[in-house]
């Protein structure tokens, strides 16, 4: 099954991703990671506005209290709503960038990063707490990519995106435990990339190099198709009033003959009821 889209943002982004719904300003914020600018976007006035970053920036989360929380190729900082900057957790690595982040029900980040070269096991996913707290939950990853929680917050999922899988954990309290697939994406349609999670607990998941968004059941089942035209889709997210919008990001990186939308951010109107963005605790 396939839905309608519609150009929410034209636009030459490297890469686009990491679209996530302000609810306290009414706007979309996204990125271009390889690009370094920060974007925002209004759907009701149609305002945009961009910001460039001193380093490649993963993904880009509201704060409790107004601004935001980076993470960034050596760490993740802390952006004031004056647009002063501070580093909550600095961590260069040689080879090592910044990838996806979520924010989880108890306003923890989990901040994923991964090598230039993609190099296997080169990446991690850690948790971190506005008072400093840092923890490594997953070593070893590759490419780490969506993050996302169950409405109740018992089962978090979580794509590595060479593995093909979007997994699932049991989670409580900031932990997780007994990882298990809840899909493997078949040879020939894409590898998994962002995802989001809807009020009804099914998962929303972009497919890099398979030109559309799929939703899957709790148990796994696929049960829709969103199409697109643009081979590299990123990432998305629920947004606009009552949070019925998909809001899909894509790039062109890569791309020999892009398509002319490559790079822009998508939406598709009343696809469905998102889950409110919890906002980072620091």
């Amino acid at each position: 099954m396939s839905a309608g889209y519609e150009v929410a943002v034209r636009a030459e982004a490297t890469l686009g991703e990491g679209p996530t719904w302000d609810a306290a300003t009414g706007r979309l914020i996204w990125l271009d990671i390889l690009g370094m600018r920060l974007h925002t976007y209004d759907p009701a006035t149609g305002r945009r506005t961009v910001r460039t970053t001193e380093q490649h920036v993963g993904a880009a989360k509201p704060r409790v209290g107004g601004g935001l929380v980076l993470n960034l190729r050596d760490g993740v900082g802390l952006l004031g709503p004056d647009g002063g900057f501070g580093w909550l957790h600095h961590e260069p690595v040689p080879g090592r960038r910044a990838n996806d982040a979520a924010v989880a029900p108890d306003g923890s980040l989990w901040a994923g990063t991964m090598r230039y070269d993609e190099a296997a096991g080169g990446g991690t996913l850690t948790r971190l707490t506005g008072a400093g707290t840092v923890e490594t939950v997953l070593p070893g990853v590759t490419v780490s990519n969506g993050t996302g929680w169950s409405p109740d917050g018992r089962l978090m999922y979580y794509v590595d995106t060479p593995t093909r899988r979007v997994d699932v954990f049991d989670h409580d309290a900031g932990r997780v435990a007994n990882r298990r697939p809840l899909v493997e994406i078949e040879e020939g349609a894409g590898h998994p990339d962002g995802l989001t999670v809807d009020a009804d607990g099914c998962v929303w998941v972009a497919l890099w190099d398979g030109a559309a968004v799929r939703r899957y059941t709790p148990a796994g089942t696929l049960d829709r198709v969103i199409e697109l035209p643009t081979p590299r889709t990123t990432a998305c997210a629920f947004g606009g009033t009552g949070l019925s919008d998909l809001y899909i990001t894509t790039a062109r990186v890569g791309l020999s003959s892009p398509h002319p939308l490559s790079g822009s951010v998508l939406v598709v109107p009343g696809a469905g009821k998102g889950l409110p963005q919890m906002a980072f605790a620091g």
